[in-house]
């Protein structure tokens, strides 16, 4: 028999299935299932079951047709489990790397009916919280079980169903199953506890419990939160009906501590509806309160105790007031010397940039010019990526709308002509990032620009990230130096729609950049011209390039490395055009991120071509034969050619610990892999490079990755964000 099934409900967890399932199946312990449920899921995450399940046998999607939420989907999975155990991991969260094999050790030597884990909260600014194990068994229970009456302080560890372990069939004989309704943990986990007869606590953490910063029902307020009262009620129809009264006071007090939890979190009872809550915390107070009365906590808790006991809401009301001010005070003084004073003290060498700024406030409260949209790329550095091709289609398709590039001035003459801008810095481009109804960039725009109301900020990205990127990169500080994560959130809740290329790409930024914007899944509208050029464009572009019909034109467009500055790929050109033979032809191209005057040194009777200033990266693609990367989103840009690709990775090993990856390029690449230079020459004097495996790897990519590139993308954009065209 398996040892552990899990049961993993899907709803709406995208952006972070993967790292759930992950975290799951690479474990260093095999004898597990799996059942993957999705909820009737909008968004990605059936597929990404499917997914999983076509690769590993352990995994067992189960497809609901309608949504039931939570409880229900955990019975599903249930239903479905073959496990001697069972555990329940939200789609969200993931387990801590090696954790399963103590997991099992303990299941095996003591075979509890629940096993309890430790974890921990883990935020989404990278900051971690304790949980109360240390406090509840300062004196670990290790290899002995007991039951709830021996030690009811269990109580007071956290009351979900993903920090525990419970034996199936104990389960079934008991006949406990999830309640439909927000807080369906709660009828679940508090009564496995009273009717096991062998608990087990393993304090190793386990788990990392997500703190999502959107999305999650802990910061939805709502009347919702009012289904907490029914759940608990539940709870004590079960002991009564189990006949386990001498836990009541323990249960009691779990009970009023949960409710004064729900009532002091802001996030969840708008101040209009928390008079009513309390009242029903009060009822259940005097309703359930157990014949011999109720140990009072000391200090604030327990005069919120006797205030919920006397049914005193006003008062309690003002204490709640009291402390909140006092928070804020707290929180304002620390702001001051954060912010304001060093700000102060930078403000006399910044002059001309102060007045700038008031110039652009001023501005700011002048009317939004309704057909002004501004165009940005790669912090100004010119006309280029998905903002270039948006730009284009809505001349076409929008031509009421007016368009503007941002750019510096030693980037003006990049141009195309026509094109209107402004120099970034200037009066001009304060005045235009302050009176623009439409804001399309595909990085961010700067910290001071605010985002208006009505105005609309178009986020299209620059590439299908394979790099961790957002709040992932605060996993790998070695590639996150300087980066302020907190100002990254602030310009990442300005966007309004973020542009996407495919649904692996939505997934990662829903769970590196989460914030409320609108997805537009539609494909990378700079590949539109990819996806549509003709034989003649390609001819014209290589012989624009000086490249003749014969040559065989290879581009070699490694990344950049945050963490290793000036880092140089192992690549020698002239080892390389040998290995390429007569007709080869060699463009190599720096990543933008680098010193783009370094040049390689002419080779191979002008055989070798440094495009690194080439303005538009589109025209090597077309007229490359070829592309030789690593990690680079170039990649998935050129699958859209159905060439041939080679991943050079030389480095592999050392980058994926180092800077983070959404996935193995190696493992599920868009063509041959060389993990060294050496082998790269043998794919190309061998022409492995073009075999039929590497044409099979290359489909299977361009089917994951490039399916939406059918040369309409920046149309779909253009009538989405200018016409308001929401099909």
């Amino acid at each position: 028999m398996t040892l552990i099934s899990f049961v993993v409900p899907a709803f709406r967890v995208q952006g972070y299935l993967r790292e759930c399932l992950d975290s799951i199946l690479g474990q260093p312990f095999g004898d597990l299932e799996v059942v993957g449920v999705d909820d009737a899921s909008p968004d990605g995450s059936g597929e990404i079951l499917a997914e999983y399940a076509a690769r590993d046998p352990r995994v067992r999607p189960v497809r609901l047709d309608e949504n039931v939420g939570l409880g229900p989907a955990r019975n599903v999975g249930l239903d479905r489990a073959v496990g001697e155990y069972v555990w329940f991991v939200d789609g969200d969260d993931w387990l801590v790397p090696g954790c399963l094999p103590h997991v099992a050790d303990r299941l095996v030597a003591t075979r509890p009916d629940v096993l309890i884990v430790d974890h921990v909260r883990a935020h989404w600014n990278n900051t971690g919280t304790r949980s109360a194990m240390a406090d509840v068994f300062p004196e670990p229970p290790g290899g002995t079980t007991f039951r709830l009456r021996d030690r009811p302080e269990t109580m007071r560890l956290l009351h979900t169903a993903w920090n525990r372990l419970v034996r199936r069939q104990f389960l079934v004989d008991l006949g406990l199953r999830f309640e439909p309704g927000w807080y369906e943990d709660v009828p679940f986990s508090y009564p496995v506890l009273m009717a096991a007869d062998r608990i087990g606590v393993l304090d190793r953490i386990c788990l990392n419990y997500r703190q999502r910063r959107t999305g999650a029902i802990t910061r939805t307020r709502g009347d919702r939160h009012f289904e907490v009262f029914a759940q608990w009620h539940k709870v004590f129809r079960l002991m009564d009906r189990w006949d386990v009264t001498e836990l009541r006071p323990a249960v009691f007090e779990r009970m009023i501590w949960h409710y004064l939890t729900v009532l002091g979190n802001g996030e969840r009872i708008a101040p209009e509806l928390r008079p009513a809550f309390f009242a029903q915390v009060h009822a259940d107070f005097v309703r359930f309160l157990p014949p011999g009365g109720c140990a009072v906590p000391p200090g604030v808790d327990g005069l919120k105790h006797r205030l919920v006991a006397a049914g005193r809401w006003r008062t309690f009301s003002a204490l709640r007031d009291v402390n909140q001010a006092g928070e804020v005070a707290l929180r304002s003084a620390r702001t001051l010397r954060r912010r304001v004073l060093p700000v102060a003290r930078r403000a006399a060498g910044r002059a001309r940039e102060a007045v700038l700024r008031e110039y652009y406030r001023a501005e700011l409260r002048r009317p939004m010019d309704p057909t002004l949209a501004v165009y940005a790329a790669y912090w100004y550095r010119g006309y280029a990526c998905n903002p270039a091709a948006i730009y284009a289609a809505a001349r076409r398709l929008a031509p009421q709308v007016r368009g503007v590039w941002i750019v510096r001035r030693d980037r003006i003459d990049t141009l195309p002509p026509g094109v209107e801008y402004v120099v970034a810095g200037t009066p001009d481009y304060y005045r235009t990032l302050a009176r623009a109804r439409w804001l399309v960039n595909n990085v961010n725009f700067p910290d001071f620009v605010r985002k208006r109301p009505g105005s609309v900020h178009v986020q299209t990205h620059h590439g299908t990230p394979v790099k961790v990127m957002g709040l992932d990169q605060q996993r790998y500080p070695i590639g996150a130096l300087g980066m302020d994560f907190g100002r990254l959130l602030r310009r990442v809740d300005r966007w309004d729609f973020s542009v996407t290329s495919n649904s692996f790409s939505t997934q990662m930024w829903e769970r590196a950049y989460p914030a409320a914007y609108t997805t537009l899944e539609v494909g990378y509208p700079r590949n539109d011209r990819l996806a549509t050029a003709t034989p003649a464009e390609v001819r014209r572009v290589r012989a624009e390039l000086g490249l003749d019909a014969d040559d065989l034109v290879v581009l070699y467009a490694p990344t950049h490395r945050e963490h290793l500055p000036g880092w140089r790929p192992p690549f020698d050109p002239d080892r390389f055009l040998d290995a390429l033979g007569p007709t080869g032809r060699l463009l190599m191209r720096s990543h933008y991120f680098h010193d783009r005057q370094r040049r390689p040194r002419p080779t191979g009777a002008g055989r070798l071509l440094d495009v690194s200033a080439h303005d538009q990266v589109e025209d090597l693609y077309l007229a490359a034969d070829v592309l030789v990367t690593d990690y680079s989103s170039a990649m998935f840009d050129y699958a859209v050619l159905d060439r041939p690709i080679v991943v050079h990775a030389p480095d592999w090993e050392a980058y994926r610990v180092a800077r983070g990856v959404y996935f193995d390029v190696t493992a599920e690449p868009p063509g041959a892999v060389a993990f060294d230079f050496p082998a790269l020459l043998e794919l190309f004097r061998s022409g492995a490079y073009r075999s039929a495996a590497a044409q099979e790897a290359r489909q299977a990519f361009r089917a994951r990755f490039c399916a939406l590139d059918d040369g309409h993308a920046a149309e779909r954009v253009v009538r989405r964000v200018f016409l308001d065209d929401p099909a």
